[in-house]
């Protein structure tokens, strides 16, 4: 079928569905898919549309492209389920390597938006911390968390090398075990400095995380994570909603 019997808005339809059927029946993680050239001649579309379907899959997370080589099959997805453990639990859980690259460690003055999220006076002292996450050898998570200095005093005492991998578990080894906590998700682009530490290339869209975690009443934590959206999909479970209770009319 030549282009010009495909109307405008889906002409990139039938290259994009043929590529996804090669990523999910035929090829392999880090193999090459058909150059722009063939894909054109085999159906008879121009180059810009053959990219746009290109696009639309590099944009999901399917197809990734490294400057200079080509466009290759991206490894699939983490299914991201909102739960209350750290990065490197999370990862093992899913049988994946974690690593963790402390890059900042410092006890400052809360922010005005900290303090609140941790329930502290404005000014308080909190520890702040900046990491990124490793998942078998793939850069997976910026993390940037404030935890009370009242609470826990001694959290950066030690050599950096020391810090602990998993927040959570020095929570519990303080007594204060966490049990309950509260997300806001957002997606948005990338900063440079973002891009760069997770290397991204030319997907820059970003999975946003702003936690709040909590001992019991206690605010042990606040955290704001950015994962690659490229690596991530959301997975929420759902469950119907209880019914509306009425209060019973009194009779008179």
């Amino acid at each position: 079928m030549k282009e010009a019997a495909l109307a405008p808005d889906y002409k990139h339809v039938r290259v994009r569905d043929y590529l996804r059927g090669l990523v999910a029946h035929e090829l392999a993680v880090g193999d090459t898919i058909p150059s722009e050239r063939e894909l054109c001649e085999r159906f008879g579309v121009s180059r810009m549309t053959v990219r746009q379907a290109i696009d639309a899959l590099v944009n999901e997370g399917l197809l990734h492209r490294e400057q200079g080589r080509g466009t290759f099959v991206a490894p699939p997805r983490t299914d991201m389920e909102l739960r209350l453990v750290g990065f490197g639990d999370d990862m093992r859980r899913r049988g994946m390597t974690p690593h963790t690259d402390l890059l900042d460690a410092e006890t400052v003055e809360a922010p005005w938006d900290v303090a609140e999220s941790l329930e502290l006076e404005a000014g308080a002292a909190v520890h702040h911390v900046q990491r990124l996450g490793w998942a078998d050898g793939r850069p997976m998570a910026l993390e940037e968390a404030w935890v009370s200095a009242a609470i826990f005093p001694d959290l950066l005492d030690g050599a950096p090398d020391a810090f602990p991998e998993s927040l959570y578990a020095t929570f519990r080894d303080h007594g204060h075990d966490p049990d309950w906590g509260e997300d806001t998700v957002s997606a948005s682009d990338a900063s440079e400095h973002e891009a760069e530490l997770l290397r991204l290339g030319s997907a820059r869209t970003v999975l946003r995380i702003a936690r709040r975690t909590f001992a019991g009443q206690v605010a042990c934590a606040f955290s704001r994570s950015c994962y690659r959206a490229d690596r991530y999909t959301l997975w929420v479970p759902l469950t119907a909603p209880n019914p509306v209770v009425t209060p019973a009319r009194r009779h008179r």
